[in-house]
């Protein structure tokens, strides 16, 4: 499939050139292809880029994810670079800042959850000393590899992130339907669904 749209921050990106296989879903633009060869599926313990992931699929809830990975450096800007301490002190004066940035998405409901989540982040990590070491908890601290032959094969939910939602749920988090925790687990690598004939899925 022909890349169709050159997207500025990834129009020079080339991956691999060796006409190696890829998941269908990622084909469309640069910023997909490079998100997806360096990013989508490999294992995340790093607390920051987890909040940063669990902020971004928040806002994903009903849109596309490349939509949300355009804006991702605006939500880097307007989110303090995801330092979790920081949004978690968010008042409303930043939030009305917030809901003013065209650059990200002024949803009012998905921005006080995300400043929400950020101060339910910190209980967790008060808790269990990481928030990695919560989250993977549900997967027993090792990624799951599903064997996939087309896209219509992948899960958008199961019982593992049907059990991580209703817990995170329990705890006062908001926008963490299982289906976003889903993709959340997939984009961190507690799942890696690429297709077994992508080249990801055989490295």
């Amino acid at each position: 499939m022909a890349i169709k749209k050159k997207s500025p921050e990834a129009e020079k990106y080339q991956g691999p050139t060796d006409g190696e296989s890829r998941c269908g879903w990622c084909l469309g633009d640069p910023i997909y292809l490079k998100y997806h060869d360096e990013e989508w599926g490999t294992p995340v313990h790093d607390d920051k880029l987890l909040f940063e992931f669990l902020v971004l699929e928040s806002f994903q809830a009903g849109l596309s994810w490349l939509t949300i990975l355009k804006k991702r450096e605006n939500f880097r800007k307007a989110f303090s670079n995801f330092d979790v301490k920081k949004v978690a002190k968010y008042d409303e004066k930043k939030y009305e800042a917030l809901m003013q940035d065209t650059g990200i998405i002024r949803n009012q409901l998905k921005i006080r959850a995300a400043i929400n989540n950020a101060q339910r982040f910190i209980e967790i990590q008060k808790e269990f000393g990481s928030f990695d070491k919560y989250v993977w908890g549900f997967v027993g601290g090792k990624p799951l590899r599903n064997s996939l032959k087309a896209l219509r094969d992948i899960q958008p939910k199961t019982k593992i992130s049907d059990a991580m939602s209703a817990d995170m749920g329990k705890r006062g988090f908001k926008f963490r339907g299982s289906t976003i925790c889903y993709a959340f687990m997939q984009a961190v690598g507690m799942v890696d669904d690429h297709l077994d004939n992508c080249w990801r899925k055989k490295k």
